[in-house]
């Protein structure tokens, strides 16, 4: 006999669709004989190639055309089941569009947009602080049994320009300028790696930022797209992050580092697991706002701060 069909729903971010794979392994682990199928934005599409535990990806396409063809891939599942860790709109009807059984999602007092929740037959209030958490919970509210907190990611593939020999890794970008570390505190930092360490920091982003990273001055510059920033992830002696996927990405492939916050808490966004050293300044204040201007507590934290703790874990990297 053939176990559920089951539907997961991450559309995006980067970070949000890699802080999902655990829950996604736990959900395909739990059911034997089941199949699983993933809603994803093409753009994050590379994220998931290859997973073990993800039979199909369905494309969540933006025009016209790509939604009709999205809404036939659905209903044509089958889907026993729906899990929607999103909690948007847009993700609430891509699980009432293929007509489930049963659709899993957050509670209403926890999603980002309320009416959301209408769309749910199940609805799980979560206790878990850290996001990563809040989805296995999910995911065993949804009938999940065997826990499995793994990170399945693809190797990528070699793409830019990289340094031979060791390197620390840093994209200064993220979704909005408040979490953004200010971009002059990566010149002094790359000056210390390369006079007491000898080794570059490397500025990734993609091709269209390319003016902006190569105005920092003692830095290197890596331009690609996801699948680059993957396999230079898993080249970078340590990382330097935001609140940002490409951190979730370096965090999630075990990497050593550091990694500044400031308006979002890192109890609930922060790296995992914990082979990052989180630095907040004290007068830090939690907010998701999206500020147009580095939020003032991102300034508190200094390059020589950045750079004592760095040094502790390539040391331990060193010796590992």
């Amino acid at each position: 006999m053939s176990g559920p069909r089951i539907l997961v729903i991450r559309i995006g971010s980067m970070g949000d669709v890699i802080h999902a794979l655990p829950a996604v392994a736990t959900l395909k682990h739990s059911f034997p004989g089941s199949t699983l199928s993933w809603v994803v934005d093409r753009r994050w599409a590379p994220l998931v190639e290859g997973n073990p535990f993800v039979d199909r990806g369905i494309l969540f396409e933006r025009s016209l055309q790509g939604l009709r063809e999205t809404w036939r891939e659905l209903r044509a599942g089958r889907f026993t089941l729906a899990v929607d860790f999103q909690g948007l709109m847009k993700s609430a009807l891509v699980a009432l569009a293929a007509h489930p059984e049963r659709i899993y999602g957050f509670h209403q007092s926890q999603v980002r947009e309320k009416p959301a929740a209408l769309a749910y037959s199940n609805r799980v209030r979560t206790s878990a602080a850290h996001v990563v958490d809040r989805n296995l919970e999910l995911a065993v509210a949804a009938g999940a049994t065997s826990i499995l907190c793994t990170f399945p990611l693809p190797e990528g593939s070699p793409a830019g320009d990289l340094p031979a020999g060791a390197f620390v890794l840093a994209n200064p970008l993220a979704g909005w300028r408040g979490k953004q570390w200010p971009h002059e505190y990566y010149a002094r930092l790359g000056w210390r790696l390369l006079e007491e360490l000898g080794m570059p920091l490397v500025l990734n982003g993609p091709p269209g930022t390319a003016s902006l990273l190569r105005s920092i001055a003692n830095t290197r510059t890596h331009l690609c797209g996801l699948p680059g920033l993957i396999h230079a992830t898993r080249r970078a002696a340590a990382v330097v992050g935001i609140d940002s996927g490409p951190l979730h990405l370096a965090a999630a492939l075990s990497k050593p580092g550091v990694a500044v916050f400031g308006p979002t808490d890192p109890a609930r966004n922060g790296p995992y697991p914990r082979s990052f050293t989180v630095l907040r300044s004290p007068s830090a204040r939690t907010t998701y706002r999206r500020r147009g201007e580095t939020d003032p507590s991102m300034r508190e934290i200094s390059p020589d701060a950045v750079f004592e703790a760095l040094k502790i874990r390539l040391g331990a990297w060193q010796a590992g």
